[in-house]
Order: structure tokens, then C-alpha cells, then sequence
């Protein structure tokens, strides 16, 4: 299973950026998906995550500027994110929880990262 981001790149404070992730190879079905960052010197915290049926849940510090949505025929989660701050540079990385085939145990798989970079 292969988790591959995009969508990041340099914005300037206050501008708006849209995050990709699509997974692909030997999957049966996904649970939850979602989205995490590291900022420089601090550890990965958690941004959004979406479930099957689309429920969401967001960091407190992104609630009202960013939306997680997905597509499931396509395995695909986004980020929206809007009024971007400095606050918000970051790796930004995908998370998936897998089940690969019927009867396998789901399993959280990764993207590599993309990084996102809010400065003027």
C-alpha cells in the first residue's frame, strides 16, 4: 500500500492551499483517514481525520480555516486549507488504516510528506 501526497508548496500568509493524498495497491477497504503535521523542531500532532461515512474531527488550531473530505471510489483524502498563518508551515502527512483483504487486521499505512511552507 502506497500513500502519495501533493499539493504543497510556499503560500503567503493568508492564502489558501489544497492537499491531496491518494493510496493505492492491494486494498480491500479503508477505515479512517487522515491528516498530521510537524511543524520545524516539534513533534507530529494531529490536524483532521475523516471516517468511512464522513465524519470529521479537526485540531483546534484549524477548526474554521481547514476541511478534510475524501473520495472513496478514488481512495483519495484532501485538505482544504484557508487562511493560512505561519503557524501552519509544516510537513504535512497522510494517514490511512487499511484493511488490505478480507480477514487481514487493518493497518495504518503513511505518505512520505509533503511540506507546506506560509511566509511572505
Amino acid at each position: 500500500v502506497q500513500l502519495v501526497e501533493s499539493g504543497g508548496g510556499l503560500v503567503q500568509p493568508g492564502g489558501s492551499l489544497r492537499l491531496s493524498c491518494a493510496a493505492s495497491g492491494s486494498i480491500f477497504s479503508i477505515n479512517g483517514m487522515g491528516w498530521y503535521r510537524q511543524p520545524p523542531g516539534k513533534q507530529r500532532e494531529l490536524v483532521a481525520t475523516i471516517t468511512s461515512g464522513g465524519s470529521t474531527n479537526y485540531a483546534d488550531s484549524v477548526k474554521g480555516r481547514f476541511t478534510i473530505s475524501r473520495d472513496n471510489a478514488k481512495n483519495t483524502v484532501y485538505l482544504q486549507m484557508n487562511s493560512l498563518n505561519p503557524e501552519d508551515t509544516a510537513v504535512y502527512y497522510c494517514n490511512a488504516e487499511v484493511r488490505r483483504r478480507i480477514g487481514f487486521p487493518v493497518r495504518g499505512y503513511w505518505g512520505q510528506g509533503t511540506q507546506v511552507t506560509v511566509s511572505s
